[in-house]
This record gives C-alpha cells, structure tokens and sequence, in this order.
C-alpha cells in the first residue's frame, strides 16, 4: 500500500521579510504546490495523502486563500487521489475552524481527520487520527489515539502533530508525543507507520524506520535543513516501510558566509550572489565578516543594492556578522569633496573608529558619500 505523506502547508503564510512584491508570488507558490504533490501521487500509485497538520496558517486566513485552497485541493481529485486534512496547532478544530466549513467538506476528494481515532480507507487499511481541537493540548494526543489497537492484521497509519520527545527541549509540554509507546507499537505490529507534523525539515525519529516528518512543502526559515518534500511512503508486512523524499519546493532561502577583507572578496561574493538560481524565488541570509576600506563597503553596497532588485529577498544575520569598514585618510582625501564637506567626511571619519550604533551609522554615512562621490560602481 503507497501513500503521500506531507504536512504543514500553512497556506496564506506571510514572512516579515519579504515585500510588497515577493509576499503574493510566495502565497501562490505555497498553493501552486498542492499541484505537484497532486502529480506526485498520480505519478507513483498512490492510494491516498494525507496532511499531518497545519494545512492553513491559521483560522483567520482571508477568503481568497481560502477558496484558492479550495480550487487548489480540487487538483487531488482530478487524478482521483483522495486526500485526507488533519487539524494541527495552526488551524485546530475550535469553534473558528476553517477545516470544519462546509466549503472544506464539500470538496470532492476531501476529507478532514476530525475524530480522534481509527478512520477507514478501505477494509484492512485505517488511518489513526490525532487532531487538534485547541492550541494548548493537556495531554499527548497521539498516545490517546492509538490507545486499546490491538495487532488483528489492519494497516494502520498513524497521522499526528507535534513535537517528539527526543526532539523536543520542552520538557514540560504536556502535548509531547512519547516515542517510545509508538516503536514499541510498531514493534508489535499494531500500527506501521507514523505520519508526523509540525517539523518544517524532513526528518526521521526513533530506530524504526518508521516514524517520519515530511516537512513543509516550501521553505519557510533560513534554519530549515530539508524543507521542500513530501514523502512517498510503501507499507506492507515488512517492516521498515520505504520512504521516498520527493522534493517539490522551488524556494530556497540559503545562508551566505562570507569572510571580506579586501576588493576580491567583495568580487568573489559577487560572482557567488550573481549565480544564485532562481533570483526571484531565493530569499538569501547573510553572515558577513571582516575588514574592509570605505571604498570596498561602498562596492559591497552597490552589489548588494544590485542583488536586492533581483533577489526574492536580502536578509543580514546581525548576530553572525561582524563587519568592520577602515576609514582611510588617504582614500578619502582623493575624492576631493573639499569645502564644509570635507570637514563632514574627517568628522565621521573619526567617528568611524569607535564602536556601538554611532560608529556604524558613520561607516553607513562615509560609504554613501564615497558613492555620491563617484568612488561606486552604481550611479
């Protein structure tokens, strides 16, 4: 039996960091997903998909998310794939779900893991469902779902949201799903895989092979190690089941270190952002380190200037970053400003020298003035 197994869409997600220009082609992209991972489940036979959790990004999303969720989810029925929504800590069922409208219900090929328990597929193949029905869970919810299975010859898939034991540092959430009740359920052949939620990176927990975060569909934080898949998933008697990865993201958010202490650094940093994939959907960190002259800040502003126009987004990680610019004396006097400006350019010069915001704001201001000057490579 093969099935898709993906999680925490978060439809109508929005990132502080992106503009005005690059927030709607996100929101589209997280949707036009749901047609990929569609073509996936047609591609590989799958019976069904299901969706651990957080399939919006919360109960307040406007209604043209909504119905473009909608019109999106219509694309599972086309290849004739069922697909199976499970409540998660974004969209719980409380009594502002989305999930639980009719317009969700009456989509064909759609159904929403509302109960707590085993849901047939077919006979001899259940999916165990935990869904959230509040943000703050009392218990694990996967421990009461699968309470009283007994091995009798059913599949079950287990379909839950949250964070494992083992992974989780909250130790006293009282939410967290215990780990080792589910291998040991595996073990005994009560359940045969556990379809999980909530981590954005593609992982695998526990010694099983059978106990899995599928990730989110698209990449939403620098920090995310394997974002961007869904996994196929076969299980049988056999025991681990195989799982596939299939990437089906086309965001990348990359974290760009760069050590800058002359002209060919900030060169080579050039030619590294320059053949980036992609520009308008690559959102780039940057961990800049280093000394450079005001002459080779004001070339590094102008590329970076240069790769925000292009660039989906351009973050700086002030925390892994320690940028110092030198003023120098010489370097300045050839620009020849002269005059009440000249006075200006040697008080921020020595301004430049010290540390804290004032410092940098005069670095900021004497690499603008080598610009205006002519001393960039942008007019």
């Amino acid at each position: 039996m093969r099935f898709v197994h993906t999680a925490d869409w978060q439809l109508g997600m929005t990132r502080h960091f992106l503009d005005a220009d690059a927030q709607p082609r996100y929101t589209a992209a997280r949707i036009d997903a749901l047609h990929r991972i569609a073509e996936v489940a047609r591609e590989h036979g799958a019976e069904f998909v299901v969706v651990c959790g957080d399939v919006l990004e919360s109960n307040a999303v406007g209604p043209r998310v909504l119905s473009r969720t909608l019109e999106a989810l219509r694309a599972f029925s086309d290849v004739g794939v069922p697909v199976y929504l499970l409540p998660g800590n974004h969209d719980p069922l409380d009594a502002s779900s989305l999930l639980a409208s009719p317009a969700v219900r009456d989509t064909p090929g759609v159904h929403v893991l509302d109960t707590a328990g085993p849901h047939e597929v077919r006979p001899g193949v259940e999916l165990v469902a935990a869904p959230w029905t509040s943000k703050h869970p009392t218990g694990d919810l996967l421990a009461q779902a699968t309470e009283g299975l007994v091995a009798d010859g059913t599949l079950r898939i287990v379909v839950g949201h949250g964070a494992v034991d083992e992974l989780s540092p909250d130790r006293d959430d009282p939410a967290r799903i215990a780990l080792a009740p589910l291998e040991e359920a595996i073990a005994d052949g009560r359940i045969h895989y556990v379809a999980l939620g909530d981590r954005h990176s593609t992982t695998q927990v526990g010694r099983s092979g059978a106990v899995w975060y599928a990730g989110t569909q698209e990449v939403t934080d620098r920090l995310e190690t394997d974002p961007g898949n869904v996994l196929v998933v076969e299980v049988g008697d056999a025991s681990p089941p195989k799982v596939e990865p299939v990437r089906v993201g086309r965001w990348a958010f990359p974290h760009v270190r760069a050590e800058l202490d002359s002209a060919s650094d900030v060169e080579a940093l050039r030619r590294q952002l320059e053949s980036l994939p992609a520009k308008d959907r690559t959102v780039v960190t940057l961990s800049l380190t280093g000394t450079l002259t005001v002459g080779a800040k004001a070339t590094l502003d102008d590329l970076l200037a240069v790769q925000g126009d292009l660039l989906a987004g351009v973050q700086h990680w002030e925390r892994h970053s320690d940028l110092v610019v030198r003023a120098d004396a010489d370097e300045l006097a050839d620009l020849g400003i002269g005059g009440f400006a000249d006075a200006a350019v040697a008080e921020l010069s020595a301004l430049a020298q010290g540390d804290g915001p004032d410092a940098e704001a005069a670095r900021d201001a004497l690499s603008l003035v080598f610009r205006l000057a002519g001393g960039g490579t942008r007019a």
